[in-house]
């Protein structure tokens, strides 16, 4: 397991302390529809940390050309119709450039300040010329009001347990996920960042923000610094 993360459950955990078997039972979110409406039709996009395929399987179905890169050689079994790659985001190097790099998941919250440069990293050296960087950002809400709970119209419930400070501006986040048949934990560390505090991380690699998509701020396309 990764440093301050873990998950219990049926089925395999994964080092970050996913269940494989709970992101496969998750349904499709707003998630295609905000990446095809923000990039051109048709596009090269390297997916990195696709999991099981949520997001990869209806890219795939709209006519993009999908790379899917994920550390859980599980997790990418899953996977459909994509050219996969087993690799740690940070180690990657494909010697290759893609219309779209897409970083997910909140993974640009990981609580090493390394990790998130190596990741960061990653997307601007396979972002083609011309090219973008769809990130996903937390809620500027994630890690208040605590404890609190969603209800998902497939029929789960997501609560996020707690948020404790762990040191250094970490957070570690316990999240439950209850189905009817079954239940899920994950605990990870998590590292707030504010609106200026990321866009500082993306100046870092050699990115700024083009535009944020969506009205939270959550979805940010990101293009390279001229």
């Amino acid at each position: 397991m990764r440093a301050g993360h873990e998950g219990t459950g049926p089925g395999v955990i994964t080092p970050d302390g996913c269940a494989v078997e709970f992101y496969a039972r998750l349904p499709v979110g707003e998630e295609p529809d905000i990446v095809a409406a923000a990039v051109p039709a048709g596009a090269r996009i390297l997916e990195l940390g696709s999991g099981v395929g949520r997001v990869t399987h209806p890219l795939l179905e709209r006519g993009f050309k999908v790379t899917a890169v994920d550390e859980s050689a599980e997790m990418l079994e899953r996977v459909r119709g994509a050219r996969t790659i087993r690799s740690a985001i940070e180690d990657l190097d494909l010697g290759e450039t893609f219309d779209v790099v897409m970083l997910a998941s909140f993974l640009v919250h990981t609580g090493d300040i390394e990790v998130r440069r190596g990741l960061l990293s990653a997307c601007a050296r396979h972002v083609a010329a011309g090219g973008c960087v769809l990130i996903q950002r937390e809620g500027e809400d994630f890690h208040a009001n605590v404890p609190r709970e969603r209800v998902d119209p497939s029929g789960f419930t997501v609560r996020v347990v707690s948020v404790e400070p762990v040191g250094d501006g970490v957070n570690s986040v316990h999240v439950t996920y209850e189905f009817p048949d079954t239940t899920w934990t994950q605990t990870i560390h998590s590292r707030p960042l504010t609106q200026g505090q990321f866009e500082e991380a993306l100046t870092e690699a050699g990115l700024k923000v083009d535009s944020y998509l969506t009205p939270d701020r959550i979805w940010v396309r990101a293009v390279p610094m001229d």
